[in-house]
């Protein structure tokens, strides 16, 4: 898998959280992690930590990613950001984003259903878009089906090819997979087709030379041991979650 890390700041910790948070983002960056300035959200940072996560991704030569007018608590996100926002920012949401920004915009069709924030529109936008999942999953080709019926649900002249382009997008952001290889447990690999056919799943996966998926399974970890961790970790949680006041 390919990775672009980034640690999101917020001052919900006070700021000497929000320091913390910084450090760490340089701290990954100067020994050599790829990635970008991670900020959580404009709505839950000072404007102070704002300016301060930009000026360290420009010292790195790096974008910030950040959650922007994901919802109407964060209104003011593109007037805060105006002055701040750079090409090479990934713009995360943009759902009640007031004005253009520069960067690139994430669509998150799923998960902005989930939180009941309304549509993004992303077609009408200038911007570059890609597709994402704000975590509520990780299959992309479920994402792109998506947000190809929920363009269609806001302009029924829409095809497959505008999701399909959101998704291609992430080529332009790692520009490297290009020279990966993935077989598919199906043989019409397009949009048409992948928007109305459910359950394909990668079967092989190649990157960089060497095949990390075979036979639909990792080589190289033990996922049925990496699935019963993770399940007691989420029992450990829910049951800290169910003792709060």
């Amino acid at each position: 898998m390919r990775v672009d890390c980034a640690y999101g700041v917020t001052d919900r910790h006070g700021s000497a959280g929000a320091r913390a948070g910084l450090v760490e983002n340089d701290r990954f960056l100067r020994a050599g992690g790829r990635g970008h300035v991670g900020v959580h959200a404009a709505f839950t940072c000072s404007d102070d930590t704002l300016e301060a996560a930009a000026g360290l991704a420009a010292d790195h030569s790096t974008g910030v990613h950040i959650h922007v007018s994901e919802g109407t608590a964060d209104l003011e996100a593109g007037y805060r950001l105006e002055q701040l926002a750079r090409d090479d920012w990934l713009v995360v949401h943009a759902v009640h984003l007031d004005r253009d920004l520069p960067g690139t915009i994430v669509h998150n069709p799923r998960s902005n259903m989930n939180n009941r924030v309304g549509y993004a529109r992303p077609a009408g936008r200038r911007n570059l878009v890609a597709l994402g999942t704000d975590g509520i999953g990780a299959a992309m080709l479920d994402e792109f089906r998506v947000a190809y019926v929920r363009h269609r649900e806001d302009d029924v002249t829409a095809t497959p090819e505008t999701a399909w382009s959101w998704l291609e997008a992430g080529w332009r952001l790692f520009p490297e997979a290009l020279d990966d290889t993935v077989v598919w447990s199906y043989d019409r690999m397009d949009p048409w087709s992948l928007a109305f056919t459910t359950g394909v799943r990668a079967l092989e996966v190649t990157v960089d030379g060497e095949t990390v998926l075979r036979d639909g399974r990792p080589t190289r970890v033990d996922a049925t041991e990496i699935r019963a961790k993770a399940a007691e970790a989420a029992a450990r949680l829910f049951t800290k979650l169910e003792q709060m006041p």
